[in-house]
């Protein structure tokens, strides 16, 4: 890239302007991540849109890494955001109005160009395959309060993981020293999630219309369309992918859950597949395959920056016990009928 196409990236894009960061700490953005040097100061190029922002902070020699804290910001074209580290709290927080503007017009003058590292522009379509029904107003909807998700604030969380062993294994590696959750439930923000019932009951329906409806949740489904989103299905599928991110990179339990229940009421319809919400599952299918492919996808250009147990995808995700393994083996037809039609070919 020339200097003055890059010039012109740098002016149009969004610029993270991230102040006193210590050094090891991980920095990620999007399907990215970097372990911060002495001299950096944030990330520019960052192309407009919705984005989700992470980090963890280490202990003196980056061995050691604290829980991930992430939030999703909807980025202007030329916007700058800044953020300074609290030392005490080991956390990015925001400076006053008055400090933003002078450090704003600081990076307008390119005066912290050379401490800024740019973003990589050729796994933007990568995101964007993972993020595509994410809006302002999804983010604006589900994000908590102050809108920072971590498993920090998610305490009452780790007990809900008992319903097979590869649950049980995600709980206990989100206990461990690298993940370690206070006990104390003052810090509990959590995400604004759209209740799923995981069983289906409705007063007057004798136990094999009950069971039916349970069979194939194509009415629950149509249920929640229109209660909770308004007929929206690209609203579900914004949800869908705003949990799986915040599982996957930001390492919250209570996204799993919520992923985990959409996916499951969505794999839980026989009729909404082939007549009602054809549309719908075409789109649906074509989600969870780019969330799979990133998920599972090996030898990464930026994996020396993530530490050990930060990834939670692999082979166990499809061991028999696995829910997403049972899911996969009901619905084959539906699966393997879509992908043949073109979407594993076209997928970056």
């Amino acid at each position: 890239m020339d200097t003055e196409t890059a010039l012109e990236f740098v002016k149009q894009g969004t610029t993270l302007l991230l102040l006193d960061v210590p050094q090891y700490t991980l920095i990620g953005i999007d399907t990215q991540m970097f372990s911060s040097g002495p001299n950096f100061k944030g990330l520019k190029m960052i192309p407009p849109g919705i984005h989700f922002i992470y980090y963890s902070s280490s202990n003196r020699d980056g061995r050691e890494f604290s829980p991930i804290v992430g939030f999703f910001i909807n980025a202007n074209p030329s916007q700058i955001i800044v953020r300074i580290w609290d030392q005490k709290e080991e956390r990015l927080v925001r400076l006053s109005e008055e400090e933003e503007e002078r450090y704003s017009n600081a990076v307008k003058r390119l005066e912290f160009d050379k401490q800024l590292g740019p973003y990589t522009l050729s796994q933007y379509g990568e995101w964007k395959n993972l993020s595509n029904y994410i809006t302002k107003d999804t983010i604006e909807k589900l994000e908590p309060i102050g809108g920072e998700i971590s498993v920090v604030c998610e305490s009452d969380m780790v007990g809900k993981f008992s319903k097979t062993a590869m649950d049980k294994a995600l709980a206990e590696q989100l206990k461990n020293s690298k993940f370690s959750i206070p006990e104390d439930t003052s810090q509990k923000r959590v995400c604004y999630y759209t209740t799923i019932p995981r069983v289906v009951k409705q007063k007057g329906l004798c136990g094999k219309d009950l069971s039916n409806l349970n069979l194939d949740k194509t009415q629950l489904l149509e249920s929640i369309l229109m209660k909770e989103y308004g007929g929206d299905e690209d609203a579900l599928l914004a949800e869908l992918q705003f949990a799986f991110i915040a599982f996957l990179m930001g390492q919250s339990l209570e996204a799993f859950v919520q992923w985990k229940l959409l996916l499951s009421l969505l794999f839980g319809c026989t009729e909404s597949p082939l007549y009602s919400r054809s549309r719908l599952f075409t789109k649906f299918i074509k989600v969870v395959y780019y969330q799979l492919q990133f998920g599972f996808q090996r030898d990464r250009k930026d994996a020396s920056a993530v530490p050990e147990g930060v990834s939670l995808l692999d082979e166990s995700w499809l061991s028999s016990d696995s829910f997403l393994h049972h899911l996969c083996k009901v619905n084959t037809f539906y699966i393997t009928g879509f992908l043949f039609s073109g979407v594993g070919s076209s997928g970056g």
